[in-house]
């Protein structure tokens, strides 16, 4: 999967990404006064507050789940007493009475799904936040706006460049022109060994130390809890495995590999485990919709530890903590509402 960095240029989300990344500055700046400048932490509180935002739409939906769960035998009953009709007077007389019910308790077909829809523009949008690192964070852009300048400097620069990322393998996405904020988003994405590499090409000969002085506080600002954020756990794999294999590893690598081992593993267990404590419908085995809530509650899980595999840690990180606190969420909104009163509301 390929990575296209520097700021979101996609409709819509690309304004909801830009209010997103001045909350992502703004952290990053109070840690860098603290003496904590790193991508990690920020992006850790930055998803607290995310979801902190997020908590009130959440409640509703899951209020109207609930609620639809409780619904569900009378509903039931209306479709049963319709089954096998689909003349017109017949399923006019159906919708009206499914209507009549939810108007009854005062939530709507569409209760539960509407600020499902309302969240997504701006979860994209914290994926392009996360994702396009130096587009958002002004400290990590300047670390590397010297070496930039200094690399375009060189004739020849932009084929250099562009063959490097293919000998690598590389997953940043250049153009045809290289531009400044490409080359800063080139070297945010470049891996220690990578790094080694690229001083070893004897164009930039003259830049050596400049090129190891950055890649230490690059290093600096993208570890966390062992790992560097800025690798994807798929590559990480990959590297521990094939270390193990030459007998080279060592036992930062044998962490790193345990890591990137449970980051999709704990994507996955975390996600199931919020859909575990989410009102469910009961399924009768003909209700529509809570056979596709089952189905997707077992793809999402996947779906999530696919995503956390191949993208970087960063993600990771994201969803992870996200899915835990969307668990202590849910634990907390359950004894809210499992004390609602149908009766009452109905009253």
């Amino acid at each position: 999967m390929e990575l296209l960095l520097s700021k979101s240029s996609m409709p819509i989300l690309k304004y909801v990404a830009i209010a997103l990344g001045w909350l992502m500055n703004g952290i990053f700046e109070v840690l860098d006064k603290i003496g904590l400048p790193n991508v990690g932490a920020a992006i850790v509180i930055f998803t607290i507050i995310v979801y902190l935002i997020l908590s009130p739409v959440q409640y509703k939906t899951q209020k109207s789940s609930k609620i639809m769960a409780a619904l569900n035998p009378e509903l039931q009953k209306i479709q049963k007493k319709y089954q096998g009709k689909r003349d017109q007077y017949s399923m006019q007389k159906m919708q009206e009475e499914t209507q009549a019910l939810y108007d009854k308790y005062g939530v709507s077909m569409t209760g539960s799904c509407l600020p499902m829809l309302v969240q997504l523009p701006l979860l994209f949008a914290v994926y392009q936040v996360i994702l396009y690192i130096p587009g958002y964070i002004t400290r990590i852009r300047e670390l590397f706006e010297g070496l930039a300048a200094q690399i375009m400097s060189v004739n020849g620069y932009s084929d250099i460049i562009s063959n490097f990322v293919s000998d690598n393998s590389m997953r940043v996405r250049l153009g045809d022109t290289i531009t400044q904020e490409k080359m800063i988003d080139f070297l945010y994405a470049l891996k220690p060994t990578q790094w080694t590499k690229l001083q070893e090409v004897s164009q930039f000969a003259a830049m050596k130390t400049d090129m190891a002085d950055v890649a230490a506080k690059s290093y600096k600002i993208n570890y966390f809890l062992g790992i560097n954020i800025s690798e994807a756990p798929w590559d990480v794999i990959k590297n521990g495995f094939s270390s193990i294999g030459n007998g080279t590893a060592t036992a930062a690598v044998i962490l790193a590999l345990i890591i990137g081992i449970l980051i999709p593993l704990l994507a996955w267990f975390t996600q199931w485990l919020n859909y575990k404590l989410m009102p469910q419908q009961a399924n009768t085995g003909d209700n529509a919709m809570a056979n596709q809530m089952q189905s997707m509650n077992l793809i999402m899980p996947i779906f999530s530890a696919f995503i956390c595999l191949t993208l970087s840690m960063g993600i990771g990180i994201y969803w992870i903590v996200g899915a835990v606190l969307r668990c202590i969420q849910q634990v907390i909104f359950n004894r809210k509402i499992g004390k609602m009163d149908l009766a009452e509301m109905e009253q």
